[in-house]
């Protein structure tokens, strides 16, 4: 469990009072004394190393061709992830996930791929992705599909740009599971239509969508709503109401 580092107690993260990101860390409290003590002083708590990184996921298009700028606002989005904090994970392939890699990387970032892929020679051979943007790659074995699941389970925050069917199975699984989700417009594919199809929808899973041309606006909003209210659902499927204070 985490460990508030006021009182040193352990936090059930159902439970919890509140929590702030601090360094892409989420940083629990076990009640309002101890949150106040900790926004009174920070500097006091200098070794947050214990807290884990939180993750944001990117999810989009893997074609080679697209567009310059919106290749441009992928590496942009990546490297304000990084500048935050975050660990960037994507499905480790090529195109708009991959500039998004590239982009966390040039900032100095941490960044995970979940492979569809058994190895790394089935990763680069067999599916033609990438590697060298990647702190750590996972190998799933499940294929193109499969995988997604994982990528979705693995991120606490979730953003779209661009992408077609597949960045839309990917989306459909973090809109069902609640996830708290960024919508980087202006990037072409699914992103585009996404405000219209949510309107077919009608099912409330929880699922928060933030929408955003800038990306490190988007990433700011997403933080800000994660440390506010999100936190809350702290696994698919969790009610919300029933877990902690609003």
């Amino acid at each position: 469990m985490p460990v508030d580092p006021v009182c040193a107690r352990e936090v059930d993260l159902r439970t919890a009072h509140s929590m702030k990101i601090v360094d892409g860390r989420g940083i629990y409290f076990c009640c309002a004394d101890c949150a106040r003590a900790f926004m009174a002083q920070p500097q006091k708590y200098e070794d947050l190393n214990s807290h884990m990184r939180l993750t944001i996921g990117v999810m989009g298009s893997a074609a080679d061709d697209e567009p310059a700028q919106a290749r441009k606002t992928a590496f942009e989005l990546g490297a304000a992830i990084a500048s935050k904090g975050f660990v960037l994970i994507t499905g480790a392939c090529p195109g708009l996930p991959n500039e998004a890699a590239r982009g966390a990387k040039h900032l100095g970032g941490h960044s995970v791929g979940i492979s569809p892929a058994l190895s790394l020679h089935e990763h680069l051979y067999r599916y033609h992705s990438p590697a060298d943007a990647f702190d750590v790659l996972v190998y799933t074995g499940s294929g193109l599909m499969g995988r997604e699941v994982t990528n979705i389970h693995s991120s606490d925050m979730v953003i779209i740009l661009g992408g077609r069917s597949g960045t839309l199975g990917e989306f459909a699984i973090a809109y069902d599971e609640g996830k708290l989700i960024g919508v980087l417009q202006g990037t072409g594919g699914i992103t585009d239509e996404i405000e219209r199809i949510i309107d077919t929808f009608e099912k409330d899973t929880g699922a928060q969508l933030i929408y955003s041309r800038d990306p490190e606006e988007l990433v700011t909003q997403l933080s800000d709503e994660y440390e506010t209210r999100h936190f809350r659902r702290p696994s698919c499927f969790c009610d919300a109401a029933a877990i902690g204070p609003g």
